[in-house]
């Protein structure tokens, strides 16, 4: 597993961002693991999320103009991960939107930098897609282009058919999507750690049954 996987699963268990039991996904599975990016809650957290966004777009090579941030979990990663990396020496504008237009001073949906060029999305999961979709009819819609989109985990579960949502996604806008660690690193995570490998069994049940058939 790359380093910066298994650090950021790391990172994200001890944030409790990263939790194992029984949790009721959109789509009604009982999922034996939930990812909450909105739990990365202080300045600390922000930080080393925003670095970790930060290292695999660079380990990417995505190509890009600007970052964007869906309302609301995005704003703060977009926020986090421009500042990283600038910090990295790659000073990039970024945005994000408001969920209703503002009718007084600039007025409109879009705060921060113009939407121009090409633009990366930054959000944390894609579930039903519908906040990548939203973010794409935004940026046509300012004469942009959608570039990629960046999540921090892939589920590599079943969406709608026999693809992920993350595979649907990229078929339907013809856009890559990058994650900086999904399922299959996640169980190899809890398979090397004794004192996490109980998890990884109920896992793999769960990967079984609504799992993709092709890692993508």
């Amino acid at each position: 597993m790359p380093d910066i996987r298994q650090q950021f699963l790391r990172f994200a268990i001890d944030q409790k961002v990263l939790c194992f039991g029984e949790f009721k996904t959109k789509a009604g599975r009982l999922s034996p693991y939930f990812f909450n990016a909105g739990l990365f809650a202080d300045g600390l957290a922000l930080k080393r999320l925003g670095e970790f966004y930060a290292k695999a777009i660079l380990a990417a090579g995505i190509e890009y103009d600007v970052l964007f941030g869906p309302a609301y979990k995005g704003i703060t990663l977009a926020a986090s991960t421009a500042i990283a990396l600038a910090g990295l020496g790659h000073n990039v504008p970024y945005s994000f939107n408001r969920k209703e237009a503002k009718d007084h001073g600039e007025g409109g949906h879009i705060v921060g930098a113009p939407l121009k060029g090409r633009v990366l999305i930054i959000d944390d999961v894609i579930s039903a897609g519908t906040s990548v979709r939203e973010s794409v009819e935004l940026i046509r819609s300012q004469g942009a282009t959608p570039a990629a989109v960046i999540i921090a985990i892939d589920r590599m579960e079943r969406g709608q058919g026999s693809l992920s949502a993350v595979q649907e996604t990229q078929q339907l806008y013809g856009i890559p999507v990058f994650a900086i660690a999904n399922l299959a690193d996640l169980l190899a995570y809890l398979q090397a750690d004794a004192k996490m490998e109980h998890y990884a069994l109920a896992i793999a049940h769960y990967r079984a049954t609504y799992g993709i058939e092709r890692l993508c």
